[in-house]
């Protein structure tokens, strides 16, 4: 029998790939999802593999955007019966670790305080990818950490200290970029440095939101 191929170019297998792993990560989620609901795995071990699980996802389904529109269709087509993965990746954004302890910090309500933390993990993450992938243009750079220091700037000091240095460096870098051209790229070591001063802002409003029941 003639072997029946799924993709007609190098492109449309790359696709095929791509689709393969973001099935396994929707998966590899809802199965992480029910261990920490059966308490089969600790709460740092959970935070950690979520984290990692959703920063996979976002970068794999920006570059999908075109391919997958909908996130529950693509479920739906390939029979995935995962809610809570879905509602861990696209809804959420953030581990149920971090969104309990905003809920327990939150003096303007729970869901509020969640999404406002959500909202700061998800551009501390775009942004640490971005540089990541070299994508160091001013007019890519700044739009990010523009962003960052927004979402900060909403939880004002009620989850974070008022000398919290993740404010300071971000905005550091808006006005040392604001000094450079749109179009001037961050040399390699100004592009370490982001990131290093990324990471460990982004450690630090980590270790600053409280434990759940503290």
């Amino acid at each position: 029998m003639e072997e029946v191929k799924l993709w007609r170019d190098k492109r449309e297998r790359e696709m095929y790939d791509s689709f393969a792993d973001l099935y396994a990560i929707i998966k590899t989620t809802d199965k992480l999802e029910k261990a920490y609901v059966r308490d089969l795995v600790s709460s740092a071990e959970y935070e950690a593999e979520c984290l990692k699980l959703i920063a996979q996802f976002r970068t794999l389904h920006s570059a999908l955007r075109g391919a997958v529109p909908s996130l529950e269709r693509f479920a739906e087509a390939y029979r995935l019966d995962t809610p809570a993965a879905i509602n861990r990746l696209l809804v959420s954004g953030v581990p149920a670790t971090v969104e309990h302890r905003a809920a327990a910090s939150s003096s303007s309500g729970p869901s509020a305080s969640a999404a406002a933390v959500a909202e700061c993990v998800q551009h501390f993450i775009t942004a640490m990818d971005s540089v990541k992938l070299n994508m160091v243009a001013v007019d890519q750079v700044h739009p990010l950490l523009s962003d960052l220091s927004t979402s900060l700037a909403k939880l004002g000091n009620g989850l974070l200290p008022p000398d919290f240095e993740g404010r300071t460096k971000v905005r550091d870098w808006l006005a040392r970029l604001a000094k450079m051209g749109a179009a001037d790229e961050l040399t390699e070591q100004q592009a370490r440095q982001l990131h290093f001063d990324l990471e460990s802002s982004y450690n630090a409003f980590m270790a600053a939101l409280p434990n759940a029941g503290s």
